[in-house]
């Protein structure tokens, strides 16, 4: 009589060993690709044309401030049009250090970006008392108030603004070996400077979201922009979680707006504080690519790169365009363009979801595996 059971014996047992995986294969390849063409951007400079550096400057730029606010918005669920205010702050903290302070800019740059984080702390004190479309218009609130300020600042030139010393650019920490070394002019050779920064800057940031993505922390943040009602019945610390994410990402736009304010070597209040060039663009580029994903940001800021030198000279109409486009993206593809390909290819750049796996090993008479 057959009861459908099978005895376990010694031959015949089985047992699954599970383990979580995050990493395949494409992600490896992708690794690879990503450091030698990290290693090729860094030569650009010796290669291309000063113009295409520039480019490639205010792509790098744009990009860290598109990882910046997608880690806010995309995994934090901060939903923040103020993150002009750390541009603005980076970028006067800067001009100040070098003008009154006589600091070397190159020094200047993370002292900005740990300005900026010091002024989100009381930035958070109110923003974080508000929530959802309330938060949204606090911050920006909060950037208007930044920027009302610094126009008072008569020494940096009020609402008019100032530029940099020109004495204070040229003899920065790393022209002249510049110029002696590789023939550049001053001018070249400062601008190389900052697109190294740059470069250095969106790299670490990348790497540094992909990591804390992966960590325990990451799975926290997952928890509180889905539930977090929930995940703090499960205990995880999501006011903490929030305020580390929201002065990371202070510290990281102060830093962009540092370097962006270098190269341009002039600030006014309305352009650093402008909520088109470093907010509205900055949520296009991760809505077109795809909130809540690394890839996303890379690949929507090379869409709105090539959208803006295509049709910026149509003025107003360019600007309706981008809106255009954002609203049937979120519409048709909420996930994106890189959900679209991710959808149909499998793809995974920047894997940092768990996935349980198991293989069955068979064990001998003394409990060994056995293949």
């Amino acid at each position: 009589m057959t009861t459908g059971f099978e005895t376990m014996t010694p031959e015949n047992h089985a047992a699954a060993d599970w383990k979580i995986e995050t990493r395949t294969r494409i992600a490896r390849i992708f690794g690879i690709v990503a450091l030698a063409a990290v290693i090729a951007l860094a030569a650009a400079p010796f290669i291309v044309s000063r113009g295409v550096a520039q480019d490639l400057f205010y792509i790098l730029t744009m990009l860290t401030l598109a990882q910046s606010w997608n880690l806010l918005a995309g995994y934090a669920g901060l939903i923040s049009v103020g993150q002009q205010l750390f541009v603005g702050c980076g970028a006067y903290a800067l001009f100040g250090l070098v003008i009154l302070l006589g600091l070397d800019p190159i020094l200047a740059v993370p002292l900005a970006g740990l300005l900026a984080m010091l002024i989100a702390v009381p930035t958070a004190f109110f923003a974080f008392r508000l929530y959802g479309p309330y938060f949204a218009i606090g911050t920006w609130v909060i950037a208007e108030v930044g920027r009302l300020l610094l126009a008072q600042w008569k020494t940096l030139g009020g609402g008019t603004g100032t530029s940099l010393p020109r004495d204070a650019v040229r003899d920065m920490f790393g022209i002249s070996a510049l110029v002696d070394w590789f023939g550049m002019r001053p001018p070249a050779a400062a601008d190389a400077l900052a697109y190294w920064l740059a470069l250095a800057s969106a790299a670490l940031t990348i790497s540094f979201i992909y990591k804390l993505l992966r960590s325990k922390h990451g799975l926290g943040l997952a928890a509180v922009r889905d539930n977090e009602t929930a995940a703090r019945a499960l205990g995880v610390d999501a006011r903490r979680l929030k305020t580390l994410v929201y002065l990371f990402v202070a510290f990281v736009t102060g830093i962009v707006g540092a370097l962006i304010y270098l190269q341009k070597a002039r600030i006014s209040p309305d352009a650093a504080f402008s909520l088109t060039d470093w907010t509205a663009y900055v949520i296009f580029i991760v809505v077109i690519g795809g909130i809540g994903t690394i890839e996303g940001p890379i690949l929507g800021v090379l869409v709105f790169f090539v959208l803006q030198n295509a049709f910026s000279s149509y003025g107003s109409w360019y600007l309706l365009a981008l809106g255009t486009l954002a609203i049937i993206t979120m519409l048709f593809a909420p996930r994106g363009l890189w959900g679209l390909i991710s959808d149909r290819t499998g793809w995974e750049l920047f894997p940092v979801r768990r996935i349980l796996r198991g293989e069955t090993v068979r064990h001998d008479d003394k409990g060994g595996p056995n293949g």
